[in-house]
């Protein structure tokens, strides 16, 4: 394993095009090294993303060269700090098409815990198995879940230093910050490298046609939300939450930014609805019952589905493979099953 010193004494050989080297130029940024591999991040000047990969290509080399593991390296151009002499900045672009992707759906919640992962990766799943070409956007950064969900490891591969050639299982096309980290590794970065980030998930992966390419989104309403519903045309937000008072005060919030981003609310889904005791068949609304079901009806969208809380789905997904996908005829499935059927009576799949 390669020591951080070692690292950085390598990346000092590489020359920067503002002359130097790229340490001195104070372009590396968010050095990770670890026993699998290096990654860091190159962070340039505004509008020289272009001019910094052939740079990014020969770090690349001499640091696989060295034999430190596996090489992440990413490139991001952030806006200049506004002042004398700054360029004037180009019109803002509304939000594009990902290429090839007809439909995106995101899946948010308004706070962490309430299944959200669980649900995206079943629905993506579901609509799988009903014949849609179905991709799977982890966005997720620092809590990355579905590569373990999916059951899919591994790293993606750039096979020309620009596009990222995205996993696959279960019929799911995906791509996860997940992938390119150790499954126990932190991901410390700030709201710009997330923007790049999310964004060369987006617009630099090579999807290939799809029908549908589902987002899971981190929790909140932040910076990611923010960058998806600015910079790729999102067709609909589901909203997962489960019964609980405290979990519903959040989901509000969630439905309020997506009504400010100008994004559609396709529905709403109660998770962990009602649980059935497997020994006595006794049946028990741990967490409340009738909570989104009624904030529904109050918003006028959709309950897309009451999911129940039951061992076989937490030890799916935790197994790799959704409950969709090793119990597709039970009646756990069935609830994933039909919101998928909505959503393709709706035509967003």
């Amino acid at each position: 394993m390669a020591t951080r010193d070692e690292v950085l004494e390598i990346l000092k050989t590489i020359e920067a095009p503002t002359g130097g080297d790229i340490v001195s130029a104070g372009v590396v940024r968010a050095l990770g090294v670890a026993d699998t591999g290096v990654r860091f991040v190159l962070e340039v000047a505004p509008g020289q993303a272009d001019a910094w990969q052939p740079v990014k290509a020969r770090a690349e080399a001499a640091l696989a060269a060295a034999g430190v593991g596996s090489v992440n390296i990413a490139v991001t151009a952030d806006a200049p700090p506004p002042g004398l002499g700054a360029k004037p900045k180009p019109k803002p672009q509304g939000p594009q098409k990902i290429p090839g992707v007809n439909h995106l759906i995101a899946v948010a919640s308004g706070k962490g815990g309430v299944g959200k992962s669980t649900v995206s990766a079943n629905l993506a799943c579901a609509l799988a198995q009903q014949g849609r070409r179905v991709g799977l956007l982890d966005a997720d950064v620092y809590g990355p879940s579905q590569p373990r969900m999916l059951g899919v490891s591994g790293r993606p591969s750039s096979p020309d230093g620009k596009t990222i050639l995205p996993l696959r299982n279960h019929g799911v096309t995906m791509m996860s910050i997940g992938l390119m980290t150790n499954e126990d590794q932190a991901v410390v970065w700030r709201g710009p490298m997330l923007m790049g980030a999310l964004q060369q998930m987006m617009m630099q992966v090579q999807w290939g046609a799809l029908d549908v390419l589902i987002v899971d989104l981190p929790p909140g309403t932040g910076d990611v939300q923010m960058t998806l519903a600015q910079k790729a045309q999102v067709d609909g937000a589901v909203i997962v939450s489960t019964p609980q008072d405290v979990a519903l005060l959040d989901a509000r919030k969630g439905l309020d930014m997506f009504k400010q981003l100008n994004v559609p609310i396709l529905g709403m889904i109660e998770n962990m609805s009602t649980h059935i005791c497997s020994q006595c068949g006794h049946e028990e609304h741990v967490f409340g019952h009738g909570g989104v079901a009624a904030e529904a009806v109050k918003l006028g969208v959709p309950l897309l589905a009451e999911i129940p809380l039951h061992l076989s789905i937490r030890l799916a997904a935790d197994g790799g493979a959704p409950i969709v996908v090793s119990q597709p005829d039970s009646p756990q499935a069935e609830a994933f099953h039909k919101v998928a059927r909505a959503l393709i009576d709706r035509d967003m799949a």
